[in-house]
């Protein structure tokens, strides 16, 4: 026999942020009640509503099985306090031990026969556990009892428990409150208690109440809903799943509706709008047939209101309040120019080690528009036309910090600052948009030059002040978004093939000028661990990629090699070359003469005196090779040509394959023996040309 449990929780308002932890917490603890008992468990489905969690476990036995479990005590002699404890741990008598021999030991076992249990009194037990040791980002305690630090925490008071066995109540309680077959519907389109009869009947016994228990079902309704109020009204719903997730954990019967607000508020840029309504009132916009934001927003009710008109204007009134108060933060801004803006960046302190942020302008400022045209060889014509542009979009870039639209909305930081610089040209205000972009994998890139050297700027200056304060990330800790930091920086110099070398961007950084403290802080130059961690960083993301991480280090490991795509130009030939016949057997070539040259201790200069001996065909055949191919390899390497240089590699592939074959490295005559020795150092010399083979597996 198997019967259904299901356990619902009952409160006051859960806030829809912790629902999704809630309902992996709930599961979570009945899974680790039900297998400390040795209760099978088949399907679980946990539900959320914004006053309610709910789990169904389907199909639990009608008691456990009996079972013997076995514990290994002491060995025969032991102390008898130590047999004793064992006995007590165990909760037999010591006549019930038994001794069995262990590796020629006798030692004392305890043999503990488990009867079967009712699952019902399981869960009896099980049930206050779990809500006693249920984990809240944040709980409260309550009433009377609350004056203890014993009394029950939750979210929000804790007011009722259905806890059903098939038709049967599992008899608990926690607290003030009992378990029971009861609970109730919305609150305001149902009166009265609901009687469950089992689980069978509780989602259908619900949705007659008005409560959508399914919160997967309220997002699709509020998905749904919206975006057809929208289409009814000739218009597409900006899509937010946050948003849709967000008004499903507010609402138990969410209905979507459309509203308008006051068309004068459209002139306030779109983004602020779209913050507005969603921060603000949990709002969707919705865009006009031209793809233009327009003077409507979708809110979410949570009644079906005999006039929806009123529910829509309650909403649009506030709605209206909050659009005011915004665009009086965008008038306000704009009475001050962006450059008296960023005169107030002196008083905000970007790190107690690292300056104002008014001293991290400065920074960017000369990294941007006094390093970075050069090291990335813009012509000097165009270092003129272009570095006045990047040293104001440098000095304006974090003037929006102090205005106060960005004070209400923090989300809006650089974009604020877009609208704000739009008067000083398309190169300008863009760069200030995008200077911190991109902010994850999906992100899009700056959209100009201008935008792409002042992010890479952005994101150098912060990997080098943090490093060199030895603020470094840790494990899974990265409070200053170094990494996000690195992986940007890669994206747009690979993404838009920008020649930087990285190493003498963070070397010609002048650390001593640029970052004194007031607090007289000692720095160390950080320039080589950042350029590691750049390119560590560069190997995950590859690797990601498809690409292999050994090809990177064998590349790499060549040392002044710190133009990203000259890297990875020269590691997608590599990758090709290794994967073809002649590279695979032409590694296997390298790594067996790697072996003999470090056996032998063998670090000659590969020149070799004239040959006193008539060589054999294999070892002329070598040679020829060589004086072929290294002067190919090295050329094709310097034209950045890799595929050409893998095609010269490929050559050597079959004279050193017959080498080893038809050669004895190791001769008896010491003339012979130091001669290919030093072949076999020509051969890896010009290997090491393309690649340090000796980092690639395989």
């Amino acid at each position: 026999m198997s019967a259904d449990f299901l356990l619902e929780l009952r409160s006051e308002e859960i806030p829809a942020r912790m629902q999704a932890g809630a309902r992996a917490e709930l599961e979570k603890l009945f899974r680790r009640e039900m297998e400390a008992a040795a209760v099978a468990i088949g399907e679980i489905s946990v539900w959320s509503t914004p006053r309610r969690l709910a789990l169904l476990a389907r199909g639990l036995p009608e008691a456990t099985e009996a079972v013997s479990e076995e514990a290994k005590g002491p060995p025969e002699g032991a102390p008898d306090t130590a047999i004793e404890g064992f006995c007590r741990k165990n909760g037999v008598t010591r006549d019930q031990l038994e001794l069995r021999n262990v590796k020629g030991r006798n030692t004392w076992f305890a043999v503990i026969d488990k009867p079967g249990q009712a699952t019902k009194d399981v869960l009896t037990e099980a049930i206050p556990a779990i809500i006693r040791d249920f984990a809240w980002p944040k709980s409260m305690r309550w009433g009377a009892a609350s004056l203890s630090t014993e009394s029950l925490r939750w979210v929000r008071p804790l007011s009722g428990i259905v806890a059903l066995l098939g038709d049967k109540v599992v008899e608990c309680s926690v607290g003030n409150v009992a378990s029971g077959n009861v609970t109730l519907g919305h609150r305001f389109h149902s009166h009265g208690e609901i009687a469950i009869s089992g689980a069978g009947d509780y989602l259908d016994k619900l949705r007659g109440a008005h409560v959508i228990v399914d919160h997967e079902e309220r997002q699709d309704m509020v998905r749904e809903g919206a975006r057809k109020a929208a289409a009814d009204a000739g218009l597409t719903l900006v899509e937010d799943e946050g948003l849709v997730v967000e008004n499903a954990g507010l609402t138990e019967w969410p209905v979507p509706l459309l509203g308008r607000f006051d068309e004068s508020y459209i002139d306030l840029p779109p983004e602020v709008i779209q913050l507005t309504a969603r921060v603000n009132q949990k709002y969707f916009v919705c865009e006009d047939k031209n793809g233009k934001l327009a003077n409507a927003f979708v809110c979410t009710a949570n009644i079906a209101a005999d006039d929806p008109a009123v529910v829509v204007d309650g909403n649009r009134k506030v709605l209206a309040a909050r659009l005011s108060d915004a665009r009086f933060f965008w008038e306000l801004d704009q009475k001050t120019s962006l450059k008296d803006h960023a005169k107030k960046l002196e008083r905000i302190t970007f790190h107690e080690d690292l300056g104002s942020v008014s001293q991290r302008v400065d920074r960017i400022a000369t990294i941007a528009a006094d390093r970075l045209p050069e090291l990335i060889g813009w012509p000097k014509q165009k270092a003129r036309t272009m570095q006045p542009l990047l040293r104001q979009a440098a000095e304006l870039a974090k003037a929006d910090l102090v205005t106060e639209m960005v004070g209400e909305f923090p989300e809006l930081q650089a974009v604020m600052g877009y609208y704000y610089a739009k008067g000083l040209g398309t190169d300008v205000s863009e760069a200030i948009r995008d200077h911190y972009k991109p902010t994850g994998p999906a992100d899009t890139l700056p959209s100009n030059e201008v935008g792409s050297l002042l992010a890479i700027a952005d994101k150098s200056d912060a990997l080098f002040g943090f490093f060199a304060i030895d603020q470094k990330p840790t494990g899974s800790k990265d409070p200053f978004a170094l990494r996000r930091a690195a992986l940007g920086i890669i994206r747009i110099v690979v993404e838009n093939d920008i020649r930087l070398p990285l190493q003498r961007l963070f070397e010609g950084i002048d650390f001593e000028r640029m970052y004194q403290s007031p607090k007289g802080v000692e720095y160390s130059d950080p320039s080589d661990e950042i350029v590691d961690f750049i390119i560590d960083r560069l190997k995950v993301q590859q690797r990601e990629a498809g690409v292999r991480h050994d090809l990177i280090d064998a590349v790499f490991a060549l040392g002044g090699e710190d133009d990203l795509v000259r890297l990875l130009a020269r590691v997608k030939a590599l990758q090709g070359f290794i994967g073809t016949e002649d590279g695979a057997n032409l590694l296997a070539g390298y790594k067996r003469a790697a072996n003999i040259l470090k056996k032998e201790d063998w670090s000659g200069e590969g020149k070799a005196e004239p040959l006193s001996y008539t060589p054999e065909d294999a070892e002329k055949a070598l040679v020829d090779a060589l004086d072929t191919a290294a002067p190919k390899a090295a050329a094709a390497i310097a034209g950045e040509d890799f595929e050409s240089a893998m095609a010269a590699l490929a050559t050597l592939r079959a004279p050193i394959d017959r080498f080893f074959d038809e050669v004895t490295v190791n001769a008896d005559e010491e003339n012979k023996r130091v001669a290919r020795l030093d072949m076999l150092l020509r051969f890896r010399n010009a290997v090491h040309r393309v690649a340090d083979f000796s980092r690639i597996e395989g």
